[in-house]
C-alpha cells in the first residue's frame, strides 16, 4: 500500500496512517510512538492490537498480519529497524548512506527505498541481494511492491519529466518492462492483489489507467475529473481486485468499478468477427475512421470509464490513505487520514449510488481501543532486541554499516515473525 510520506504533515503533529498489505490492520504513528489496530470488526469497533511510546515514527509497514514490523524513526532517518512487536524487541537494522523515504514488504522481499536508489533484500534472512542505483530523483518514495508472491514486482518511476513506469521482477532480479503510462510525472502507483496489474495516476491527476504488469498492455481507462488538476496522494485496489480507489488534496474519494467481463467480452467479439468484413469489422472501420478526425482528447474522454461512485469528506487539503476490502461479508470503503480519523463506509451496488457513512472512529484516542465518535443508522527500539543484525556486510547493500549476522534466538524470532507466530488469531 501506499503511504503518506509528506513530512510537513508530522511536523504539524498530524498522525502516519498505513494499511497493511491485505487491508486486516491499521498502522498509525504520532509524535510519541505508534499503534497498530485490527480491522476485523471496524463497522463497530476498532481493536488496538499493539501500542508503544517511542521516537517519533517516519515511516512503518507491518507485514501481513504477522507480528514484524519495520520502522524509520525521525531521530534516525537513514536507519531501517526491523521488529517484533510482540516480544518488543529489535530482530535488526540497517543503516543506509541517505534518508530512506520509503519502505515496501512482502513475504519474499522488503525494499529499502532511497532518493536515488533501491535496495532489495531477501525478506527471509534481510540480506540484500539486489541493488537498483541511480534511479531517477524520488524524493516522495514513489514506489510499489506487489504482495503476491507468484508475481512479485517492484514498480519505480522511470523518468522525472515523463510519467514512465519501470517493473522489475524482485525474485529473478531482472527489470521485466516499461510502460509509458503518461506524459507528466507519476504521482501515484498500485499493484493489484495478484500483482499482474499496475494502476497509475499523473501529476495532473485527471486520468487513472491500468495496465498489465506482465507486457504493459493498457487495461483500463478511467476519468477522475475534466478540468481541475489535482494531486492523487492514495490509489489502491480492492483486495477482491474489482474495484479501483483514489483519494487526492480535494474532499473527494473516487471509486471505480473495473468492469473485466465486459471487457473480455468486447474482445473476444472483435476477434470472432475479424473475418466479418460486412458485418462488426465493416463498423469498427467506419468508426476508426470517424474518430481519426476527432482531436485525441475527445476521442479519449469517449473511451474513459466514470467513477461508480464517490464519497464528499467534510475538509480539503487533508491527505488520506483509501482501501476497500471485505469485513464480515460486507464490502467496505475505510478511508484514513492524517488528522486522525478513521472513515468506515458502505460500497453500493448500483452505480452513482452515495456511499454511507458507518461509522468514524479517533485514532488519537490513548484507551485500549478507538472509540466509535460518530455513527449513522441504516516495537519498535524494544530491549533486549539484535542491533545491527541482518548480514549482507559485504558491501553491496551500499549501508554504512550493515552488521553481522543474527544470533540464534533473533534469527528464529524473525522467522517466525515472517511466518506468523500465532496462527490461531487472523487479527494478530
Amino acid at each position: 500500500m501506499m503511504s503518506l510520506l509528506g513530512r510537513p504533515d508530522v511536523e504539524a503533529g498530524e498522525v502516519f496512517v498505513n494499511f497493511n498489505q491485505n487491508i486486516t490492520s491499521l498502522a498509525v504513528a504520532t509524535g510519541s510512538g505508534y499503534s497498530l489496530y485490527s480491522l476485523g470488526s471496524v463497522d463497530s469497533t476498532l481493536d488496538k492490537i499493539y501500542n508503544t511510546t517511542t521516537d517519533e515514527i517516519f515511516l512503518i509497514e507491518r507485514l501481513f498480519e504477522s507480528s514484524l514490523v519495520a520502522i524509520v524513526s525521525q531521530r534516525s532517518p537513514r536507519k531501517l529497524k526491523v521488529c517484533h512487536f510482540k516480544k518488543q524487541s529489535e530482530i535488526c537494522n540497517y543503516s543506509y548512506a541517505n534518508t530512506i523515504v520509503a519502505v515496501k514488504l512482502n513475504r519474499e522481499r522488503l525494499v529499502v527505498c532511497l532518493e536515488e536508489s533501491l535496495y532489495i533484500h531477501n525478506i527471509q534472512d534481510m540480506k540484500v541481494v539486489h541493488t537498483i542505483r541511480d534511479t531517477p530523483c524520488n524524493p516522495q518514495g514513489l514506489c510499489a511492491l506487489s504482495s503476491s508472491s507468484e508475481h512479485c514486482y517492484l514498480a519505480y518511476p522511470g523518468s522525472v519529466t515523463a510519467g514512465e513506469v519501470q517493473i522489475f521482477d524482485a525474485i529473478n532480479l531482472h527489470a521485466k518492462t516499461m510502460i509509458p503510462a503518461h506524459d507528466s510525472p507519476l504521482a501515484a502507483i498500485a499493484f493489484s492483489p495478484s500483482g499482474t496489474e499496475i494502476a497509475t495516476a499523473s501529476e495532473r491527476g485527471t486520468v487513472i489507467r491500468v495496465f498489465s504488469s506482465q507486457d504493459g498492455s493498457r487495461l483500463f481507462e478511467l476519468r477522475r475529473g475534466l478540468k481541475r488538476c489535482v494531486s492523487i496522494v492514495s490509489l489502491s485496489f480492492s483486495t477482491c481486485a474489482e474495484y479501483l480507489v483514489s483519494s487526492s488534496n480535494t474532499e473527494t474519494v473516487h471509486i471505480f468499478r473495473l468492469d473485466r467481463t465486459a471487457a473480455e467480452n468486447a474482445d473476444r467479439a472483435e476477434k470472432q468477427s475479424s473475418d466479418d468484413w460486412m458485418g462488426y469489422s465493416f463498423f469498427r472501420f467506419l468508426s476508426k475512421t470517424v474518430t481519426s478526425y476527432l482531436p485525441t482528447q475527445v476521442t479519449d474522454v469517449f473511451s474513459q470509464g466514470r467513477a461508480f461512485a464517490s464519497v464528499t469528506l467534510p475538509e480539503a487539503g487533508v491527505r488520506r490513505m483509501c482501501a476497500i476490502t471485505t469485513i464480515q461479508k460486507q464490502l467496505r470503503l475505510l478511508i484514513a487520514s492524517q488528522d486522525g480519523y478513521l472513515y468506515v463506509h458502505s460500497i453500493p451496488s448500483i452505480e452513482g449510488a452515495e456511499c454511507q457513512l458507518i461509522k468514524k472512529h479517533d485514532l488519537r484516542l490513548e484507551d485500549n481501543y478507538a472509540m466509535d465518535i460518530k455513527g449513522v443508522s441504516g516495537a519498535a527500539g524494544g530491549t533486549g532486541g539484535v542491533a545491527n543484525a541482518g548480514g549482507g556486510g559485504d558491501g553491496k547493500s551500499g549501508a554504512e554499516k550493515p552488521g553481522s549476522s543474527t544470533g540464534t534466538n533473533a534469527g528464529t524470532s524473525y522467522a517466525l515473525a515472517v511466518k506468523g507466530d500465532e496462527p490461531g488469531n487472523s487479527s494478530t
